[in-house]
Formats: structure tokens, C-alpha cells, sequence
């Protein structure tokens, strides 16, 4: 069986976290879990890769983009939505 959109977001965000999967809650922040600009890039470029989409997101004013990175979930949220819209 595939991995759901939600499994593998919240991979991707564990192993840029240095986190085991059971320790990533979706209501904490990507700064809760320890993930820096850094780390936030490098899982926005592998959500890209994993999914074959292109995120809004802009590194330089992350609070200027379409791309909500206030929590897991909506991180999870948007990037179903963006799935979603390729298959569209």
C-alpha cells in the first residue's frame, strides 16, 4: 500500500528534525521540533522531489508565501492541496 501524502510529510519533516515519525505532532511548529531556515529549505526541496510539485514558497520572506508553514498540519494540508491540484 502507498504511503499517504500525510505519512510522507511527516517523514520528511522527522528526518530533517533528526526525529523518530511518533515524536513529529501535527499541531508543533516546524521551529518546535528544532527544524532552522536551513532545515526548512532542505524539506521544502524534498517535498518538491517526492511529489513532483513545485511549492510557493519564498526562503528569503517565508511569511510572504502562499506556502503555510505555521504547523505540521498545515504544512500536510498544503501540500495535499498542491498534490491535489497537479492531478487536477
Amino acid at each position: 500500500m502507498a504511503e499517504s501524502v500525510k505519512d510522507q510529510v511527516i517523514a520528511i519533516i522527522a528526518e530533517q528534525a533528526v526525529l523518530e515519525v511518533e515524536d513529529v505532532k501535527m499541531d508543533a511548529s516546524l521551529n518546535d521540533l528544532g527544524i532552522d531556515s536551513l532545515g526548512l529549505v532542505e524539506s521544502i526541496f524534498a517535498i518538491e522531489e517526492a511529489f513532483d510539485i513545485s511549492v510557493p514558497f519564498n526562503a528569503n520572506d517565508p511569511k510572504a508565501s502562499d506556502f503555510d508553514i505555521s504547523s505540521v498540519a498545515s504544512v500536510v494540508g498544503a501540500v495535499e492541496g498542491l498534490v491535489a491540484d497537479q492531478k487536477a
